[in-house]
């Protein structure tokens, strides 16, 4: 299994491989009225995380799906990060997974039994670093392999935070840096240096658990996780969902360092241009940012990305204290604010937040 470069039997890499946002919403569309179904918290009308379900009891049923295309060569490793990709979005809702369900598609007549059962591997390790079960799944035979989960969790309905409920005035943070969607087109084009490998997978390993916690936090107004459209995509959905717009500090932004030196061999994800093109009129640049870099990254596809979470400034401290418990004292500065809509929805600017 050494020599398996998995990422050479799928065109896309991860969350790179998701519909572009402009095709998604042409397919969601319809004119067919809609039943409604009192007990749905969140469902369609809304493109937030996960759906939400009232149980009666004070508390909700989070449910779940996501699945992708290999974005590393390792088997093991890429059930790992397709399960911790999946159950981030219950974190998202401030909820706690419970149980998960595996998707398996696999091209048996090109890729072997044992192959696959090194990605399932992966995926029953991080949903046991979850505290939950694999439960059983489902598998087809496919012409590209395909992982993923789908995930239940629960949430005391004071908790649930959505990713289209900021206010104004809210201060913005994010959990992880961006460029992995580099790094991932640079492994799939074999040229991701061998150093860089450990820091690339750690990040797509780690667990949005710190979710939980802030759900519990009044101040935390909105959370949502960045995936496969970018942070400029899923910050986007948080303004329009809460007739918004934002100021970005884009030096406050982390980047993965290593993402900046394949960025500039032009190793950048075909969904990084499906994305910008999606969100770039209603995006505006003020003078001093560097926007041939901000255009590849903030567009960047991330899978397993961090949490977005929009806080009350009277909450900072509280949030910054969570976050600093959680090992994540490198994301403890704001990147943003929530504004009035102004002329462009999400307003770049070189100035700290």
């Amino acid at each position: 299994m050494a020599d398996i470069q998995l990422t050479q039997f799928s065109h896309g890499a991860g969350c790179g491989c998701k519909i572009a946002p402009a095709v998604l919403d042409a397919m969601l569309h319809t004119t067919v009225s809609q039943p409604i179904y009192p007990n749905l918290l969140v469902g369609n009308s809304s493109k937030d995380d996960a759906a939400v379900y009232d149980l009666g009891n004070g508390t909700a049923l989070i449910s779940t799906t996501d699945f992708f295309t290999p974005i590393v060569n390792d088997p093991y490793q890429f059930g790992r990060i397709a399960a911790a990709n999946a159950i981030s979005d219950v974190y998202a809702m401030g909820g706690k997974p419970i149980m998960a369900l595996a998707i398996l598609g696999w091209p048996v007549d090109k890729l072997g039994p044992e192959i696959a059962r090194e990605v399932i591997e992966g995926g029953r390790s991080i949903c046991a670093e979850a505290g939950i079960p694999l439960a059983g799944g489902h598998s087809v035979d496919t012409t590209e392999p395909i992982f993923g989960l789908s995930v239940n969790g629960m949430v005391a309905i004071p908790n649930l935070k959505q990713n289209n409920t900021a206010q104004e005035g809210d201060l913005l943070f994010l959990t992880k840096p961006l460029g992995v969607g580099i790094l991932a087109t640079a492994q799939k084009k074999q040229q991701l240096e061998a150093t860089d490998l450990p820091l690339f997978i750690q990040q797509l390993n780690q667990l949005n658990s710190v979710g939980e916690k802030l759900g519990a936090v009044a101040g935390v107004h909105a959370m949502t996780d960045i995936t496969g459209f970018g942070l400029i995509g899923h910050l986007m959905e948080m303004a329009e969902g809460s007739g918004l717009g934002v100021t970005l500090s884009y030096p406050a932004v982390p980047i993965i360092e290593a993402a900046k030196k394949y960025l500039a061999l032009r190793l950048i994800p075909d969904a990084t241009y499906r994305n910008w093109n999606a969100y770039n009129a209603s995006v505006g640049f003020a003078k001093g940012v560097e926007i041939m870099q901000a255009f590849s990254l903030l567009p960047d596809p991330q899978t397993n990305g961090g949490l977005l979470i929009a806080v009350d400034p009277a909450a900072v401290a509280e949030v910054v204290a969570i976050l600093e418990s959680a090992g994540l004292q490198n994301h403890t500065k704001p990147i943003g604010r929530m504004t009035a809509v102004q002329e462009k929805r999400i307003w770049v600017n070189g100035d700290a937040a």
